[in-house]
């Protein structure tokens, strides 16, 4: 958890008002919804591994007795910080869905907590910038949230940016093909989910450790070191088809083509950067369809992601709305990429002596604001030289030294440019 000084709050701020500005021009609808949620909302077992990392907010009035009766720590929690935008969303479809339209598209962007260990890029408190459609079973809804995504990243000026596309349908029936049993197929995942990590060979190997039928592991070794040929796919079922299985599922399949011949549409064959990835996972448990993950040249890990997640209105609504999102990274973009210069009008810091009038100095920042200017009353500094290149760094632009004989009219300001 950290702080952020000025220059690098408002630098922050730019970064968010362009994602917004952009996700609203998609037009999608900004929500809030509360830090905590009930913990056994957030324990359903919707949220994967993150569900561990949940900070659990204790329980009032605890006796000796509840602690000693209490046989896990949960039992001992009835709130918790939320640890990820899309279990409280589905939460608040839920309450309010009466008042929504059929089809819900909505932002969240706002602090999550994870209680993690901190490493370079990871943070225990950090921003999340979601867009989710709800109440759209068709692919329009994947292709929105595609075409969105992208668009925010252009605007952030990053290019070069991919989107990696697979299907957890595809994930499931390729496992059951192999001869993975279905109750192991979570566990598969999470391994097959570190081949960038491991490589084949250290996959099969985790694979054996953990006991996984023989052959089914013998049989996605074979498909995962079969020779292949060389050549450049486009996104489309010939890239699809040729990093599958035989008998992948047609539907399935069809359906990603058409979410990238939409895209494509939408941006243009060159500017439509989907990458079919057979082995991407995402972890989180509540995925049900089409995912995602943004990737980037610069770096070695995602900048976002997301993906259908069908089930889990269901979970708190008692029938199944069908939902899908698409999360930036925040804190990984805002690092990478150079915000745009503040908007409006000047900024104006009004330096004064200790002898200028303060009825009038008040004045004059009322009237620079009134006309749209930042106005800031700065008392004068021996050293006006190092002072002034400290305004300049906090995003100051122009300056006006004010002494006992200070104008009444900020016409009559000798104003000066803060390089």
């Amino acid at each position: 958890m950290r702080d952020f000084p000025p220059a690098e709050k408002a630098r922050r701020e730019r970064v968010l008002q362009v994602i917004k500005e952009s996700y609203r021009a998609h037009g999608f609808d900004e929500i809030e919804t509360p830090v905590m949620e009930d913990s056994s909302r957030l324990h359903a077992g919707l949220g994967g591994d993150n569900e561990k990392l949940a900070f659990g907010v204790q329980k009032r009035g605890l006796t000796r007795d509840d602690l000693q009766a209490a046989e896990t720590p949960l039992d001992l929690v009835d709130l918790g910080l939320r640890f990820d935008l899309t279990v409280p969303l589905a939460r608040f479809y839920a309450t309010h869905r009466a008042e929504l339209p059929a089809v819900f598209r909505a932002i969240q962007v706002a602090p999550v907590w994870r209680a993690e260990r901190p490493q370079k890029g990871r943070y225990r408190q950090f921003v999340q910038c979601d867009i989710d459609i709800i109440g759209e079973p068709g692919i329009q809804a994947e292709a929105e949230l595609l075409v969105a995504s992208l668009a925010t990243v252009d605007s952030l000026g990053l290019r070069d940016a991919t989107i990696r596309v697979n299907d957890r349908r595809l994930l499931i029936g390729m496992l059951t093909g192999f001869g993975f049993a279905p109750e192991t197929h979570d566990e598969v995942l999470i391994t097959i989910d570190k081949l960038d990590k491991l490589g084949p060979d250290g996959v099969i190997a985790e694979l054996r450790e953990r006991g996984a039928d023989a052959d089914a592991v013998e049989a996605f070794r074979a498909f995962l070191t079969r020779p292949q040929t060389r050549e450049f796919l486009r996104f489309g079922e010939r890239a699809i088809r040729k990093a599958l299985p035989e008998g992948a599922d047609d539907v399935v399949v069809a359906g990603l083509v058409a979410i990238g011949d939409a895209v494509a549409q939408a941006r243009g064959e060159d500017a439509a950067p989907l990458v079919f990835d057979p082995f991407l996972v995402r972890g989180m448990g509540y995925y049900t369809g089409p995912i995602f993950e943004l990737a980037h040249p610069s770096v070695p890990y995602s900048l976002g992601g997301g993906g259908r997640y069908d089930g889990m209105i269901g979970r708190f609504l008692g029938s199944d709305v069908p939902a899908t999102g698409f999360s930036l990274g925040f804190e990984r973009l805002v690092e990478l990429v150079e915000p745009p210069a503040a908007t409006g009008g000047a900024a104006v810091a009004l330096v004064h002596d200790t002898d200028a009038p303060l009825g009038t100095l008040l004045a004059l920042q009322t009237a620079l604001v009134g006309r749209g200017d930042r106005a800031r009353l700065v008392k004068r500094a021996k050293n006006t030289k190092l002072q002034l290149e400290g305004l300049a760094e906090q995003g100051f632009t122009s300056f006006a030294f004010l002494g006992a004989d200070a104008p009444a009219s900020v016409d009559d300001l000798d104003l000066r440019p803060l390089s």
